[in-house]
């Protein structure tokens, strides 16, 4: 519940720029992984979680402001 509130607050430019900042990170992990440099393997299942809780809101927020995500 606590990882999800802190995007609860953002508005939809900061949760775009905060997935992207998300999904170059997940890349970083995953070329770290394939290389074998990865020292914390469950960091990639946490931050491909924050980008589908971002894409929740995101999706949330467009239905409530009629926003396109």
């Amino acid at each position: 519940m606590k990882r999800s509130a802190q995007f609860q607050d953002l508005g939809v430019d900061e949760l775009r720029q905060r997935a992207q900042e998300l999904d170059d990170e997940l890349f970083r992990l995953r070329i770290q992984k394939a290389t074998g440099q990865l020292e914390k393997a469950p960091k990639i299942r946490e931050v491909r979680r924050d980008v589908a809780r971002i894409k929740t809101f995101l999706r949330q927020k467009a239905g409530r402001d009629g926003v396109t995500a």
